[in-house]
Formats: structure tokens, sequence, C-alpha cells
């Protein structure tokens, strides 16, 4: 099948241009207890969620120097569970004075054959992991704190090895577009992990 064109327009979700703000950090595999101890304080006064997830990031080259890039994940150890589709934009990293990352995000759930439909539809799978940890809440926040594996045999998710010795750890938030303010709220909570952690707005230019 002709892959479609691609575009790297802007994407929403119906009418509402929803965006996510993230402060991202890791922290060392002796310290995770120190800073789940932490959490457990900070967020609300519920028990965190755990999760384990394989994701899967898949690409589709078009006329654009930049693949058009979508992510698929579904749960490992939550029976039922649909997977998940998920676009993620260019960061807007112009604007210096925000105290987060910011970029167009699109989360939505699907039927058992995404992959499969995904293929068909011109994307090749680019790589594949394994993410485990656990999930905090406080208010519209999210906090994140989980290892990333690497699948050892394509396609295998039992046959995994840690990626590194320690945690990534994300703070996110997402919202309509313009709500720039919550990015303050993000980083009062962010001053509150250190030294534990130290959650930046990371430029992924300086990644690569």
């Amino acid at each position: 099948m002709e892959a479609p064109p691609v575009t790297m327009m802007p994407v929403t979700g119906g009418t509402i241009n929803m965006m996510e703000y993230l402060l991202q950090g890791s922290v060392l595999d002796q310290s995770l207890e120190s800073l789940l101890h932490r959490l457990r304080g900070l967020c609300d006064n519920m028990e965190p969620e755990t999760f384990l997830d394989h994701e899967m990031v898949f690409l589709l080259k078009g006329q654009q120097a930049s693949p058009f890039v979508l992510r698929a994940r579904r749960s490992m150890d939550k029976s039922g569970m649909p997977w998940h589709l998920r676009y993620l934009g260019q960061p807007e990293i112009g604007d210096k004075n925000r105290q987060a990352l910011v970029r167009n995000c699109v989360d939505i759930a699907t039927s058992d054959n995404l992959t499969d439909f995904l293929v068909e539809m011109g994307f090749r799978m680019d790589h594949e992991f394994v993410a485990k940890g656990h999930v905090f809440r406080k208010g519209i926040m999210k906090i994140m704190v989980y290892k990333i594996f690497r699948i050892l045999m394509p396609g295998n998710t039992e046959s995994i090895e840690p990626l590194s010795l320690s945690y990534l750890v994300e703070l996110n938030v997402v919202a309509p577009g313009g709500q720039d303010i919550v990015s303050d709220d993000m980083r009062n909570f962010a001053e509150q992990l250190k030294p534990l952690v130290h959650l930046e707005k990371i430029d992924p230019k300086r990644l690569m």
C-alpha cells in the first residue's frame, strides 16, 4: 500500500488543542526508595499506581527531513486494557520564560490490531522497549518514576535487560493550549523534590 503524504502541521484533538507540559530528570537505583517516600508525602493521599508497559515507536518517512512519529503502548500486567496510540509534536522551546517544555499531545485508546494498522499505513517500527514503574498524582499533575528495559529479542517482551542504573522521572500536565500558568505550579513542585532529583526543561536537541 502506498504511504499517504506526511505533513508536520500541529495535531489537534477535536476543537481543543491539547498540550503536554513536561519536566524530566533521573535518579539512581539506590535513591529510588527515598524519592518514592518523598512523593508519597507530597502527592494526593492514595497509593501510587504501578505499571508494566510495552511501547513500540513507529516512523513514517515523507518529504520532510524528519519522519512522522507515532507511539503504540500496551499494558503487560493489566488484562483487558486497550492499546494506546500517542502523538507528540515538536517541542516549543523558543520561549525561555516558560518553566516547562511544551508540545502538542494526542493520546487515544485503540483496538488490539493497532500495530497491524500502522504497518498497513506505511509505518515501520523503529524501536521498542519495556517501561516499569510507579505513577503518582498531585491535582492535575502526573509524576512517573520508571525504569526502561531493552528488549534483547525483537518482539519478545520476556527477554529484557535494564537500559541503565537509574530511573527516569517525569512530571507532566496535559491541558488545553494557553495554560502556561501550570508550568509555574510544576516548577514549584519540582523544587520540593530537590536534592533527590532535579527536574528540568530538557531541550531534545541536546540529546541528539
